[in-house]
């Protein structure tokens, strides 16, 4: 199973959350590391990319994008998308929070858009499966949005169990609006910062 519904900025209000909860806390890191686990075509990978430019803090990063769908990689990877979408992904970034014309973030070229090489240079692409691949190590924050809820209960489990073993203390768990760990083994070890948006921090 291959999740390929997505768009720039999805849910305006998480990525501003992000950028007002867990964006403050990663400034106090020299370095750090970001899981985009089932990543599709990558653009929530660009949208969080965009996010840490305009917060300073891109050049800190190491950014995982992984995903079993090697078509839908390399897609994310070349950041080619059609432009007639880019007005859609616009309203999206404004309403986010984004600080700068969205249009400095890609190039055009006739009915398609590249993404800005600047955003690629810290992104790892890798083909990674959640149900039958291993941990990441030291990991700060882990988005796994909208991907959980095609899960039965004991997968469910096993990729919480691989998230929290990935993550640092502290570190920050991202799922989609309908996704919880309420009836997942780990439950009682986050502490969610974000109910609505569902944001969770592994507790120390």
């Amino acid at each position: 199973l291959s999740i390929t519904v997505t768009e720039m900025y999805r849910n305006p209000e998480f990525y501003k959350s992000v950028r007002s909860e867990i964006i403050p806390l990663l400034k106090t890191y020299p370095f750090f590391r970001i899981w985009h686990a089932g990543c599709s075509t990558g653009e929530e990978v660009y949208s969080v990319a965009i996010m840490l430019q305009e917060e300073g803090l891109l050049e800190r990063a190491t950014i995982y994008a992984t995903d079993f769908n090697q078509v839908a990689l390399d897609f994310a990877k070349n950041g080619i998308y059609p432009k007639h979408l880019i007005r859609d992904y616009a309203t999206n970034y404004y309403k986010s929070g984004g600080k700068e014309d969205f249009e400095h973030y890609f190039s055009k070229d006739n009915d398609f858009v590249i993404m800005s090489g600047m955003l690629k240079k810290n992104i790892v692409w890798a083909n990674h499966n959640l149900v039958t691949d291993s941990v990441f190590s030291s990991v700060h924050l882990i988005f796994c949005r909208n991907v959980l809820i095609y899960f039965n209960k004991s997968l469910q489990n096993r990729v919480q169990k691989l998230f929290y073993d990935s993550l640092v203390e502290g570190g920050f768990l991202c799922l989609g609006s309908k996704e919880t760990i309420k009836f997942t083994d780990f439950s009682d070890r986050y502490i969610e910062i974000d109910k609505k948006h569902r944001l969770l921090k592994k507790k120390y």
